[in-house]
């Protein structure tokens, strides 16, 4: 049988249309995946909504592309500070997170939190640490701080920085770096009261 004569009876008979249309859609779907938008924008253009044709950023229309780090280094009651170190704030990916991977939630809600902050520091770092995004990734490098090294320890220091996730080529850019904070957390002021006893 001849290849034209095969494609000929997969497009005609009981179901040829409905089989025609699933390899449009099939087709017209894998086109605008491309991210060339001169040559595969016309397809894009036929389904504005991205119904028929979704594409890989249907859920995200700005995918990021980028992750963020964390660093920080600790301040001793002697008045020396440590290095530099990394907190592992995206963990290494294994097979089995394609069907079981809850600990996502945790890095998407620090991923949030970053974005947070950093749509705030143009009005000032006063104003971003004042921020519950803030107060929660300063609470979330607190937790992460080495207790084996904790004895003799003042306060810390963070800093985040944007990398390329897994594209080692390109450098890290410090975002901020945040002032001392002292290691253990500050109790709230107490309320005064309107009338003096």
């Amino acid at each position: 049988m001849a290849p034209t004569t095969a494609v000929s009876r997969l497009f005609t008979g009981p179901g040829g249309l409905t089989r025609a249309a699933c390899s449009g859609m099939l087709l017209g779907t894998l086109a605008t995946q491309h991210p060339s938008t001169e040559l595969f924008g016309r397809v894009q253009r036929i389904d504005r909504t991205a119904v028929m044709f979704p594409n890989w950023r249907f859920f995200a229309p700005t995918p990021a592309r980028h992750d963020y780090q964390f660093l920080y280094r600790t301040l001793s009651y002697d008045r020396e500070t440590s290095k530099w170190r990394t907190v592992q704030a995206i963990a290494e990916r294994r097979l089995s997170q394609i069907v079981w991977f809850p600990g996502r939630r945790t890095e998407k809600a620090i991923f949030d939190a970053c974005q947070q902050v950093i749509n705030v520091l143009d009005d000032g770092f006063t104003v971003a640490e004042h921020n519950p995004a803030y107060r929660m990734l300063r609470e979330f490098i607190r937790n992460r701080i080495d207790r084996s090294e904790t004895t003799g320890i003042k306060g810390f220091q963070f800093a985040l920085a944007r990398a390329a996730g897994y594209d080692t080529a390109e450098e890290p850019q410090i975002v901020f770096v945040s002032p001392y904070i002292p290691l253990q957390p500050q109790p709230p002021p107490a309320p005064t009261s309107p009338h003096p006893t």
